[in-house]
């Protein structure tokens, strides 16, 4: 049983404050999904960042172990379950629960090859589970508050709660627990924000929503997320400040092993910089969308399904920005062969024996 508590999405930081908050509910969550499934070891896989933090988790686990909470016979229940805190070194890529399972058993964190999954073949070639820190908190309270608690909450097809890191433009950022079914619009109601040009759904990998889509529902059924919500004001330049920045962690966080992911997300990275020194052409933004389909299509892990999402969601929902800074040419300015030749002649002084 891993609970994945490498927080890399850039923007993300509600499992560092459950973690710091809620450390017992995280292991109690642990220890009945072990139980569940017969697990006798668990594993908090933490990001190095969170360093900080594993005084107090070593404690609550102490704490923990003499209530008989964890460790032989629980409760007296003949259940042994114990767990033990593992950092990772700091690679993006170790969110995804293969290449968390490659690094936990101290490999390069790279991702698996799937099939087999981690539930058939995981951490040291046994049927492993792999879920978040959130998730191992709603087990601890759905058990505790009972089943029709949960599915009273949210919407029908998602049921319960929703724990957000709400940063960006907006007078009240912070960790918020919402039901699903909330609107983007109620959310930035909720925290202050106005003169939004965008909100950014699920981190860099996410969605970039224009204020037309403001009406469009947090929940499973619609906009479906980790749990990270950006705001950006009108006063940001989009592609700029953003698309350009999400651009760069993932050119600079692929792990290399997909070549499309290696290769077209750094085409990609300087592609979106073209356009915004204000040297591309039209035909430069359909490559965009034509290389983020690519990468879509042909990577292997969730990062690089997902690493084109800021230019793919980008031109389909804020295309003019797009447009008002691409050249209107057909082609792209082209390099004057005899004008160059002309330059050269006068500064020798005499004319080429073959150019005329």
């Amino acid at each position: 049983m891993l609970c994945n508590g490498d927080e890399g999405e850039p923007g993300t930081f509600k499992d560092r404050v459950l973690l710091t908050e809620r450390a017992a509910m995280v292991f109690e969550g642990m220890a009945i999904g072990g139980y569940a499934i017969g697990a006798k070891e668990g594993i908090l896989y933490l990001r190095r960042e969170y360093k900080y933090l594993q005084a107090l988790l070593e404690d609550t686990l102490k704490n923990m172990r003499e209530k008989n909470l964890l460790g032989k016979n629980i409760m007296g229940k003949g259940f042994d379950f114990d767990i033990r805190i593992q950092f990772g070194a700091g690679a993006y890529v170790c969110g995804e629960e293969s290449a968390l399972i490659e690094s936990a058993e101290g490999k390069r964190g790279e991702p698996r090859n799937r099939p087999p999954f981690p539930a058939q073949k995981g951490y040291k070639n046994k049927p492993s589970i792999v879920n978040n820190v959130e998730t191992f908190c709603a087990v601890s309270r759905i058990l505790h508050k009972g089943g029709a608690w949960h599915k009273g909450l949210g919407t029908d097809e998602s049921a319960g709660v929703k724990v957000l890191s709400i940063s960006g433009d907006c007078k009240n950022p912070g960790v918020y627990e919402i039901e699903w079914g909330m609107t983007i619009q109620e959310m930035l109601d909720m925290v202050g924000a106005t003169d939004v040009q965008a909100v950014q759904v699920a981190g860099p990998s996410g969605v970039c929503l224009n204020p037309e889509q403001f009406g469009r529902k947090i929940a499973l059924e619609d906009l479906a997320t980790g749990g990270s919500m950006t705001v950006i004001g009108k006063n940001r330049d989009l592609l700029k400040d953003v698309v350009l920045n999400f651009m760069e962690f993932f050119a600079d966080e692929s792990c290399g092993s997909c070549v499309t992911c290696r290769s077209f997300n750094m085409i990609l990275r300087n592609s979106i910089k073209k356009v915004v020194e204000g040297n591309a052409i039209r035909k430069d933004i359909d490559d965009m969308a034509a290389w983020s389909e690519i990468i879509r299509k042909t990577t292997r892990c969730g990062l690089g399904q997902t690493s084109s999402n800021p230019i793919s969601t980008t031109i389909k929902n804020f295309l003019p920005l797009y447009e008002v800074r691409v050249k209107n040419v057909e082609y792209a300015s082209q390099f004057d062969m005899s004008a160059a030749v002309a330059d050269s002649c006068e500064v020798v002084g005499r004319k080429p024996l073959v150019h005329e």
